[in-house]
């Protein structure tokens, strides 16, 4: 049964958090007078969804919540959860609940948790006999069903800054039982290579466990640069350096923008040799593909969000082709960022005052008493005139916000706007 003792559990493991004094990260949440404080402080605590990267601390601080409240806690999983569980787990909640102990249910991946099951918690969730915490790297707004998510809190969680991994590295050196009895050394800047090249809490604490068990036994252990490469796999890149990260995705979205297609493979290989998030970069690509792209060549936009598709459900490696194929069709394709401009005109004229009433015959006329107020009347049906154009009003005041550019496929745009409007 050795096996199975604290001892062998990976450090990452070992050093999960015991107090809010280990607890680091997250003080947007937890620090005096933020949101997890205050409920703490009051002893109240709602039900809450914990959305962000992994590693940032999600389920550690709903197990400190529950210990602090002296709650009984619950932990599942959505994607394995069914409903006789669920059943199970609100029946004892709700007996719990009758000798005045509150019960924390923690759903892991609540994003899996499909809408059939999140009516199911429902009325447990209204009567107060079940706290639920969930967890997620996805963002609940587009996932969670607006009747479950309105009695639920969402707090967005964030990467741990390198200060904060500094010191979940110093806390593991100095308290970790196997490791606090070691001279361990780290020669040069390795230190700073070792937080910067694992970049989150689990995978730099388990790096360094793994680099201490290569090496021979013995109180004295020096940690060095090759021994961190080694164990990672892969050239120091200098990517996760202070500017390194932002450095490259502007220089990858730049290139993509200035069609130098060999220039934005570059970067591209960069990045994720480096270890970044493929996600993070199709995103990028969707946002370039509206801004910088947009009409002169509209199906840009499609093939973005369909290599963001790709990589959800592929992943990598493979993921590397979608993404080295989507980058270079956007690097090569015409440019226009005409439908990004006039957006953001239109709200500066907006915000600078230009409100204006909706014109009568345009507004809604779906109701009775519509003909009464005027509602409708008068408008002009364009697919009842020639090229489906008929020249009326739609603002009470002209305005001018979109230019159309002279490439692609929205040269055809303005060729067609012109032949309506000469």
């Amino acid at each position: 049964m050795a096996l199975f003792s604290n001892q062998n559990l990976p450090l990452s493991k070992r050093m999960m958090p015991k107090n809010f004094e280990e607890f680091i990260g997250q003080s947007h949440l937890t620090a005096q007078g933020k949101p997890i404080y205050s409920m703490l402080a009051n002893k109240i605590i709602h039900s809450m969804i914990f959305y962000g990267p992994p590693a940032t601390g999600k389920t550690s601080l709903a197990e400190l919540i529950a210990s602090q409240m002296e709650y009984s806690f619950v932990r599942t999983n959505a994607l394995t959860l069914d409903i006789d569980e669920i059943r199970s787990i609100l029946t004892q909640a709700s007996q719990r609940a009758l000798s005045g102990n509150k019960t924390i249910v923690f759903i892991d991946e609540i994003h899996r948790l499909m809408k059939p099951k999140q009516d199911a918690f429902l009325s447990s969730l209204e009567n107060g006999e079940v706290i639920i915490i969930g967890a997620t790297t996805e963002n609940p707004y587009f996932v969670i069903q607006p009747a479950f998510r309105s009695r639920l809190f969402i707090y967005e969680f964030k990467n741990h800054s390198a200060e904060e991994l500094e010191k979940i590295l110093e806390m593991a050196l100095q308290k970790d039982r196997l490791l606090k009895g070691l001279e361990i050394e780290f020669p040069e800047d390795s230190r700073k290579l070792l937080i910067e090249s694992t970049n989150d809490a689990r995978r730099l604490l388990n790096t360094l466990e793994i680099i201490i068990l290569s090496k021979s036994p013995g109180q004295k252990t020096s940690i060095s640069r090759n021994d961190i490469l080694q164990v990672l796999q892969q050239t120091d890149t200098k990517y996760s350096d202070k500017e390194g990260h932002y450095d490259v995705i502007s220089a990858f979205i730049k290139s993509v923008r200035g069609s130098d297609i060999n220039a934005a493979i570059y970067y591209l290989a960069f990045m994720l040799h480096s270890g970044e998030d493929p996600l993070f970069i199709a995103r990028r690509l969707i946002i370039l593909a509206a801004e910088d792209i947009g009409l002169a060549y509209p199906e840009g936009l499609s093939v973005a969000v369909a290599c963001y598709d790709a990589i959800e459900k592929i992943g990598m490696p493979e993921g590397r082709i979608v993404l080295a194929q989507t980058t270079a069709l956007l690097a090569g394709v015409p440019k226009s960022n005409s439908a990004y401009l006039a957006i953001d005109k239109a709200l500066a004229d907006i915000q600078n005052g230009n409100v204006m009433n909706v014109p009568s015959y345009l507004r809604g006329s779906n109701f009775s008493g519509a003909k009464d107020l005027g509602r409708g009347t008068g408008y002009q049906y364009p697919h009842d005139y020639e090229n489906h154009f008929v020249g009326q009003k739609y603002t009470e005041k002209e305005v001018s916000y979109y230019q159309p550019g002279g490439l692609g496929f929205e040269k055809k745009i303005a060729e067609w706007m012109k032949k309506l409007k000469p």
